[in-house]
């Protein structure tokens, strides 16, 4: 695992914790939202741009990783990526204001755009590639934990010390993420040879935006701008190339591509609905709720090395079928019996669905980028890392949407009811990718 000076498992655990951090502040923010509604006196669709607003900011900036890493150095994006991510926490450890907590949550999400690719590229690219599919697992489980920690985290530092107290604590793991990357990330001369296409980019961050607002405002205007700016976008990347489209020519890389996307959307759905469900509607506190999400959580993490070893053994279609075929399950029974089921069922509920994911969403990333030539893997890699995060700002969007709507017909009621129909949309998405995944591999049998 040594390369050139490289020293591959600690640069991988260097961007990994930062990536770790990235998501573990996502995860724990979603319980404090109840409390942020009252202190900032917003609702739910404004509040969500908590999450939103960084999945956007990570989404916006990822489409330039391929443009980064083939122009700069591995070391001067990690610290920069570091850097970043520090302001932000430290701007949010005192705002004042929503606003302010938005600026801080943009910065993080830039440093975490940085540095997401920058860890699987550094896995693609100096692993062996016999064990590419155990360090694609250690990697997805390094991000897998947070969402096991964070919501606990939240909830306990907002019940003790505040919900501001979230940032602080996350000082200390940014600090010792830049000297293990330092040590083990050693300096090389990158020579800039492209120049940065700088309108390509514009059009595509307005595109993505004005998309995103569309479904918070319910404006048909801003949709329709923002389609055009993404046809604009389109259009000047065939010129001033910012991601390599070609790539979704290749039909086994979209449709494997939508698996992944589908578990992120029910991951970054689900971790808006339950924690907001079980406060407002089960009553039950910030701790509490965020302890909900860790067990879930933690076997999805612990499973992750577990099935890429598996992947690496027997090959990719038992494994991720059977995460499939657990996953619609288990999605099932939740939108089913949603209403009637109370907090230790559900929990049980949403434990099944992550031993589902646990097996099938890391795979899913691994066979995708497998699916391409090398010289294809960086631009494939950013494509994947850009639709993983904008598809999931676009789920916390909907499934706000969704019951904010439902509460505004019923207040009483319309937790429930708006819940429970954002579940359905999730369990709707599994079920095509189980149909799609199946359809692909007979084919290509």
């Amino acid at each position: 695992m040594k390369t050139k000076n490289w020293r591959v498992i600690p640069a991988v655990i260097a961007a990994g914790i930062l990536s770790f951090s990235g998501v573990l502040i996502e995860t724990s923010m979603n319980v404090t939202f109840p409390k942020l509604m009252s202190e900032f006196g917003t609702n739910a669709n404004g509040v969500q741009w908590v999450t939103t607003g960084y999945l956007l900011a990570i989404a916006i900036i990822v489409p330039i990783s391929a443009f980064l890493i083939r122009n700069f150095s591995t070391r001067q994006l990690f610290i920069l990526s570091n850097f970043l991510f520090l302001i932000g926490i430290i701007l949010d450890s005192f705002s004042p204001s929503l606003t302010l907590l938005l600026v801080g949550r943009i910065l993080q999400g830039v440093g975490t755009g940085i540095a997401l690719p920058l860890m699987f590229h550094i896995i693609l690219t100096k692993s062996p590639i016999k064990s590419r599919g155990m360090m694609m697992g250690i990697g997805s489980m390094i991000t897998s934990l947070a969402p096991a920690v964070g919501p606990t985290y939240g909830g306990v530092l907002l019940n003790t010390l505040g919900w501001r107290s979230i940032f602080w604590f996350l000082i200390i793991l940014v600090l010792i993420s830049l000297v293990i990357g330092l040590i083990s990330i050693p300096a090389e001369n990158i020579k800039r040879t492209e120049k940065f296409p700088a309108k390509t980019f514009i059009f595509l961050a307005l595109g993505l935006s004005l998309v995103l607002l569309a479904i918070e405002k319910m404006s048909l205007l801003m949709a329709i701008i923002g389609i055009f700016s993404l046809v604009i976008f389109y259009t000047l990347n065939k010129k001033q190339q910012l991601l390599q489209l070609t790539l979704f020519k290749n039909k086994r890389f979209n449709f494997y591509m939508y698996g992944f996307l589908a578990y992120q959307a029910i991951l970054l759905g689900l971790s808006f609905i339950l924690p907001n469900y079980l406060q407002l509607n089960l009553h039950v506190s910030a701790a509490a709720a965020g302890a909900f999400m860790f067990p879930g959580a933690l076997i999805s993490a612990i499973l992750a090395p577990v099935s890429g070893s598996l992947l690496d053994k027997i090959g990719q279609y038992r494994p991720i079928l059977f995460g499939l075929i657990i996953s619609t399950i288990a999605l099932t029974i939740m939108f089913l019996y949603f209403p009637s089921l109370n907090f230790w069922t559900l929990m049980l509920t949403h434990m099944l669905l992550m031993v589902g994911i646990g097996f099938s969403y890391a795979n899913f990333m691994t066979v995708t980028l497998a699916t391409l030539p090398t010289n294809e893997t960086t631009d494939g890699n950013g494509i994947l890392n850009t639709a993983q995060q904008f598809v999931g700002a676009t789920a916390t969007a909907v499934v706000a949407q969704i019951i904010t709507t439902a509460m505004h017909k019923n207040q009483a009621t319309g937790m429930v009811i708006g819940s429970k129909q954002g579940i359905g949309v999730l369990t709707v998405l599994i079920i095509l990718s189980l149909i799609l995944f199946i359809g692909v591999n007979r084919r290509q049998k």
